[in-house]
């Protein structure tokens, strides 16, 4: 089991990480702060200050379809935010 799924590439996150050199990743939902903390640590080379967690539950939507109204669920998952220690870096488009 991978505890990093994908890093979070958002316009919001992008202006956390020039501001606060804090970086979000989706994470496994069994995952903890210390897992997490080494996971990072070892992909990336960084040193990792602090880490914030949030479990975000599924929700149901529901769309117009010409069979009538289609429900489905989205399934749950989790954030880490990870700040680093001043001067470390991630660089998520060195490998592209």
């Amino acid at each position: 089991m991978s505890i990093i799924v994908k890093p979070l590439l958002t316009e919001k996150m992008t202006k956390q990480t020039d501001k606060f050199n804090r970086y979000g990743f989706y994470v496994a939902t069994k995952a903890n702060k210390i897992e997490i903390k080494e996971a990072v640590e070892k992909m990336y080379n960084v040193t990792v200050t602090n880490i914030r967690t949030m479990n975000n539950p599924g929700k149901v939507k529901s769309r117009m379809k010409r069979s009538g109204i289609q429900r489905s669920r989205v399934g749950k998952f989790k954030k880490a935010l990870v700040e680093l220690k001043q001067g470390d870096a991630i660089d998520f488009y060195s490998n592209i």
